[in-house]
């Protein structure tokens, strides 16, 4: 049996064979445009790169994510619900900061063999943080530490100066906790809403204090096997307690230094580890690994986490280092300082 078909009806079917098509067609379309109000979009390209791999992992979410790169270019793509800053790590263990925000399209263009040179593009934020990047790049570190100064006064509303206050006056070779606190006050009065710079101003108020004071506050906290740990725990000739990330190869690297002296002096040296990653499961896996049965804390919340605010601790790697009456010896060390620090108290 054959049916006949008019002219209206045929027309009407070739709309809703191809209308999905179509609406299907755009949506690609729009998309390539832009990026939706609740994800955020990374894309790159580099030069003299075919296959590889970088790290990114933000400050604020502990969270790390691999990115693999094919043909020079990568695209990382996540939801995102307020401003994070990323780290992007590069093989040789240089990194880029990347400022991140819901609906925004950044690009990375750049030379594996010219990394310093590497442009970040999309946002006003990460204009200027590479402008402030090339500007800086062939700079001695008084006069870095400098321009952060001056952008910091001229910008204390951008995202881009609490990651210069933080590099520059906070993890830096020599720190300055009373410039770092009036440079924190600064930024906090153009930003009073800013949780992030709220805690970070309690935190260095504390710390110049302490210097004052000279011991260390009390706390207590619930290690990774569920034991209390406290202040009586550090009972050895000399203690340290440390922050550390698996994100943060610089952290996990100091950590195999002072297992090294550790295993030498069990009784002598006793060390708390505290873990600033989202994940406790990867932070378990990155301990047990290297061998390292110490009393660590992870509990996921980041900085939100007690221990971290009652010691004042302000990134990772940091580090507080104090004789068997709590007496703080150093702080802040970098690199193997600490390790040559502990040492040297070692045989005194």
């Amino acid at each position: 049996m054959s049916i006949k078909t008019t002219g209206r009806e045929a027309g009407r079917g070739l709309i809703s064979l191809f209308l999905p098509l179509c609406l299907s067609a755009l949506s690609l379309l729009l998309a390539a445009c832009g990026v939706s109000g609740d994800r955020f979009r990374l894309e790159g390209k580099f030069k003299n790169l075919n296959q590889g791999e970088f790290y990114i992992y933000s400050l604020e979410q502990g969270r790390k994510d691999t990115i693999a790169v094919r043909d020079g270019r990568f695209v990382y793509d996540i939801e995102l619900a307020d401003t994070v800053t990323y780290l992007l790590m590069f093989p040789n263990f240089s990194e880029i900061p990347i400022f991140a925000r819901p609906g925004a399209l950044v690009k990375i263009d750049g030379d594996v063999s010219h990394l310093k040179e590497t442009t970040v593009t999309g946002t006003d934020e990460n204009k200027a943080m590479t402008a402030f990047r090339l500007d800086t790049s062939e700079l001695m570190p008084p006069e870095v530490k400098e321009r952060a100064r001056l952008f910091i006064a001229d910008h204390p509303q951008s995202v881009v100066s609490l990651f210069l206050l933080r590099r520059y006056f906070i993890q830096g070779l020599e720190t300055d906790y009373k410039e770092a606190f009036d440079l924190c006050g600064t930024l906090l009065e153009a930003q009073p809403a800013n949780i992030a710079l709220i805690q970070l101003h309690k935190q260095l108020e504390t710390l110049q204090s302490l210097k004052a004071k000279g011991k260390l506050p009390h706390f207590s906290a619930t290690d990774s096997e569920g034991r209390k740990v406290g202040n009586s725990q550090l009972d050895g000739k000399v203690n340290v307690v440390l922050t550390w990330a698996s994100w943060s190869f610089e952290s996990q690297n100091i950590m195999r230094q002072l297992k090294k002296v550790e295993k030498k002096n069990p009784k002598e040296l006793k060390v708390l580890s505290i873990c600033l990653d989202a994940s406790t499961a990867e932070g378990l896996f990155t301990l047990k690994r290297d061998s390292i049965d110490w009393p660590n804390v992870c509990d996921g919340k980041l900085w939100q986490s007690a221990i971290v605010k009652q010691l004042a601790l302000t990134y990772v790697p940091d580090n507080i280092v104090v004789d068997k009456d709590g007496n703080i010896l150093a702080r802040s060390l970098k690199g193997t300082e600490l390790k040559e620090k502990v040492e040297s108290l070692l045989k005194q």
